[in-house]
């Protein structure tokens, strides 16, 4: 993002080709996936570009992002927007289930319930998304995420339900 002094706010950038991701998705397993974008060996999702995202750290049933606050994630209150927030918990807790995938077997997210407990701005510092397996069947799992600010202190927290299914042609 650029700032000048007139108040003039401009953002530029870029994203890769999805499809870089997808073609993979029946040959690796979740966890070899996430550890690729996390090493930088495969570009992140664009929505991690579009939001700024950055900083993932992988293990197996739990997944960080990172998130520095900018005016251009504010609402009109000033505040990071609640949909930037819902996207890092989602992501965070979503990538956490597919971490415990087999090649040939990807999710989709089914719900998501948010819980807002603070304002984030620019002045809480990075955040952290942190997500976690808690229950995961054949067809279903549970997750949850919770994000903090560079104080600690838990800005809101979600879980998060995802159906699990085969790729068809996997």
């Amino acid at each position: 993002m650029t700032q000048t002094q007139d108040a003039t706010r401009t953002r530029t950038f870029g994203w890769s080709d999805p499809a870089e991701h997808a073609h993979l998705l029946g040959r690796r397993s979740g966890l070899e996936l996430l550890t690729a974008m996390a090493s930088g060996e495969l570009p992140p999702p664009p929505i991690m570009q579009l939001i700024d995202g950055h900083g993932m750290r992988v293990e197996e049933g739990s997944v960080t992002l990172e998130l520095d606050p900018q005016e251009f994630h504010y609402n009109p209150l000033g505040t990071v927007h609640g949909g930037v927030l819902s996207t890092l918990l989602d992501t965070a807790a979503a990538c956490s289930v597919h971490s415990t995938l087999p090649a040939g077997v990807a999710y989709t997210s089914m719900d998501l319930n948010v819980k807002f407990l603070r304002p984030a701005t620019i002045a809480s510092g990075r955040l952290t998304c942190t997500g976690t397996v808690l229950q995961r069947g054949r067809r279903t799992a549970l997750a949850e995420s919770r994000i903090t600010d560079a104080a600690g202190r838990l800005i809101a927290h979600a879980t998060s339900s995802c159906m699990i299914f085969d790729i068809p042609g996997a």
